[in-house]
């Protein structure tokens, strides 16, 4: 495999995310939900919190970034918030398919684990669909551990899900 990582001064800003987003949100992960049979995107019912992406998190404490490619689309993303006292939780991680192995993913892992810290946990959680094998070892990498934990949503995939856990 080769090492398609950015040197230091290419790598692509990480900003806020913004209301305005929400439609290449959407298309970022329904291209990336096109990897894994049975995996589609319902924008009415399973995913609320992008529909108003920039506010939504702002209200409970919590953060969403995203990286724009060349052409000022959205390419990754990634948000946490603050569910129960001293603990921090990670959510949508998504990397475009043709910008994985560059290095997004770890970046934005750690900037949701910074900001975590800032607001003083000791630990953050996430859950991944049982699908998403390459991103369960980008955690395992990262020093996440995958606890035993396993939830079913009632979403439009049936999607069952591991949950991690990392002590920050």
């Amino acid at each position: 495999m080769m090492n398609l990582a950015l040197k230091r001064e290419d790598l692509p800003a990480i900003r806020p995310v913004a209301d305005g987003d929400r439609q290449d949100l959407f298309g970022l992960i329904a291209i990336c939900y096109a990897d894994y049979p049975g995996c589609f995107v319902d924008p009415h019912d399973d995913l609320p919190d992008l529909r108003a992406p920039g506010s939504s998190y702002a209200e409970t404490g919590g953060a969403f970034w995203v990286v724009e490619d060349e052409r000022g689309r959205v390419c990754a993303c990634v948000a946490v918030d603050f569910p129960e006292a001293e603990t921090a939780e990670l959510h949508r991680l998504y990397v475009r398919p043709d910008r994985r192995g560059m290095g997004l993913g770890s970046r934005l892992v750690h900037q949701a684990e910074a900001h975590a810290r800032s607001r003083g946990t000791s630990r953050i959680i996430l859950w991944s669909d049982t699908r998403f094998v390459t991103a369960h070892r980008l955690y395992t990498r990262l020093g996440y551990v995958q606890d035993g934990g396993q939830r079913q949503l009632a979403d439009i995939s049936h999607s069952v899900e591991y949950r991690f856990e990392k002590a920050l």
